[in-house]
Order: C-alpha cells, then structure tokens, then sequence
C-alpha cells in the first residue's frame, strides 16, 4: 500500500522542493568565500588555519548567515571552521570512536542496541560539522541503489526483538521525496516495528528542506507508526526565524521533536549558553533530549571538555531550567548496551 497516494504524487516534487536542493548547490564548499563572506581576514585568525581539510568544508549559505560577520569566536562559526591542529594526532582518538563499524551487521544497517537498528540511507550531510563523530566512515562502502538494500531488509524481517528503526547517515532528510518514501514503505512492511526515528540537521542548517511534500510523507507515516524527530542544535543561535517554522511545521505531522547536542569548547560550554538553547529549544516545541560529551574522533581533540565541567554545568542548569529543559549528559561507549549517564 502506497504511503501517500499517487494522485499526491505532484506535491512530492516542484516547486517547493527546488529551494532546499538549489540552497545545496550553492553552499560554501572552500575557506575562501566562506572568509570573505563573513569578513574575516585569514592573516588575522587566531590560529593556523586548513585551507584544503581532509574533511571538506561544507556549509550551506543560510547558515553561514546567521554568523557574526568579522568575529572569529562566533558559535557558529567555531562548528565548521577548519584547523591545522585536526591534523595532529592525539592519544585516546581514532577513527571510529563509537564502534559503528563492528556492530555493522550487514552493509548500512548498524544493529547496536537490542530494541533498534539503524539504516545508514544517506552518505551526505548538508553542513559538514568539524567535530562529527562519522567523519571518517567509509561511506563509499555503503549501498547505492535499491537492490543493494535487499541484505538489510532480509535482516530486519527476521531479527527478534526490533520495534524501532533508526534512520541515519549522512543526513536522510537529503534523500528526495520519492526515494525517502520507497524506504518508508518498506519500514511500514515490517510488522515488528512499531517506532520510526529520524536523526537529522536539516530542520537547523537547511530549513527549507521542511517543505509541504516532506510534511505529507512524514505526517502519513505518523498515522501508522510513532514518528520521532531526534535534530541537532548546540547552540541557540542556530535557531533563526525559519528553523522556528520548521520545527513548528513538522510539529503539526505528530512527530515528537528531541534535540541532541554536543559538549564543545569554546561554542557551548557554558551554563547560561546550554541554558538559552533549552529554552529556544521549548519554545518551538524540541524537547532537549542528550547533551553528547564530545565522540573521541580523530581531528576533533580541539574541542573536548573536562567530563567533570560538564557534569558541573548540568547541576548549574538545575537551578535555572524546569527538570524537563535539562538535556542527558551522556557518553556513547563503543560496544556498550546504551548510553553511558554521566550526571545524575
């Protein structure tokens, strides 16, 4: 049974899905514009800088809008700026910090924990932040085309006791329309599964991606199945006027939003900072769900935090924020059975 009917099929395409793909197109994708854009000289930045990173840069235009023009220390900023010292190697950091790759059961399908898997349906993001703990997944390993997933729908038909799945990547709201629902169709087919999660950036970075089509795949599917939206927000300044619409917008398809973010020094390592996106966060209906301490990923040391400082900024977050706007500060242990809580 179709998702969305085929008479609905031309609200899944043009118009209003060519911004969010053109706004793509048009992204900085290397330091110099990028620099120029937001008037910052590179002779005058604090630190060395890497003009053609391993990790290429990739930021979409109205992200890099919402920076501080001519501030180096800008939040935002400091997410997607590209470093010497990611070259440096760094004791305890190495490629595949959370055990993505062993716990990959067959290719793209990560089976880590008992009650879910996760689908790794998209090998691109729309933003390419400097601290990603996927940087270095070999995503040229992962299926392309429909026939290839065939191994990881067999094994989701017959694994005991999955109720949950997990779409991930690379970013799967970057999957077109039609493919995104060929992937939900086949999910709604497994009888077990009663929980769809979406992980993804995009209702932050690239906003204009929350289009109609979009919201009438994701409100369809949430009339059969739980429909979770888990987004990625650090810092309150992300959350511009169009975000806000967004996240409204896929409010309104029943979705439950949660948003995760990471523990980076220098962005978010402050109370009152963690303390303002929580309540951005609440307002526009994102309940805060983890604060990550920092993925031990190599390239990344620049921006760890003392565990014992973020502990003391949850308990500072105590006295200002309502028990709900207090995200888990949790760890992901390779190879362990959940998130490891680092707070009371």
């Amino acid at each position: 049974m179709p998702l969305i009917p085929k008479a609905s099929y031309p609200a899944l395409q043009e118009p209003a899905g060519v911004a969010w793909q053109r706004e793509m197109q048009t992204a900085f994708r290397s330091l110099t514009p990028l620099l120029a854009y937001l008037e910052l000289d590179p002779a005058l930045a604090p630190e060395r800088l890497s003009a053609d990173p391993a990790f290429p840069l990739l930021i979409p235009r109205g992200f890099a809008s919402r920076m501080a023009k001519g501030d180096w220390r800008d939040p935002l900023l400091l997410q997607i700026l590209p470093l010497a010292r990611e070259n440096q190697e760094v004791a305890g950091f190495r490629s595949d910090a959370v055990g993505d790759l062993p716990s990959q059961i067959v290719p793209g399908l990560l089976h880590k924990y008992a009650s879910r898997a996760l689908l790794m349906v998209s090998h691109q993001c729309a933003v390419h932040c400097r601290y990603c703990f996927r940087r270095e997944f070999p995503y040229g390993d992962l299926p392309r085309g429909p026939e290839a997933w065939e191994e990881a729908w067999a094994y989701l038909g017959q694994a005991q006791g999955l109720d949950e799945i997990i779409l991930s990547g690379g970013d799967p709201l970057l999957l077109d329309n039609r493919r995104l629902e060929r992937i939900l169709e086949r999910i709604l087919a497994l009888p077990s599964i009663r929980t769809l999660r979406l992980h993804t950036r995009l209702p932050i970075v690239l906003p204009s991606r929350i289009e109609p089509g979009l919201l009438a795949l994701l409100g369809a599917a949430a009339e059969r199945m739980s429909l979770v939206m888990v987004i990625h927000a650090n810092h309150a300044a992300e959350i511009d006027a169009a975000c806000a619409r967004a996240l409204q917008a896929l409010r309104s398809t029943g979705a439950l939003l949660l948003n995760q973010s990471v523990l980076l020094a220098g962005v978010n390592d402050d109370a009152d900072t963690l303390a303002d996106l929580s309540r951005a966060l609440i307002r526009n209906g994102a309940l805060p769900y983890y604060l990550h301490q920092l993925d031990r990923v190599t390239g990344t040391a620049h921006y760890e935090v003392e565990e014992a400082r973020g502990r003391g900024l949850i308990e500072s977050l105590r006295g200002k924020l309502p028990g709900y706007a207090i995200p888990r500060y949790v760890r992901e242990i390779a190879g362990e059975a959940y998130k490891t809580p680092l707070s009371g």
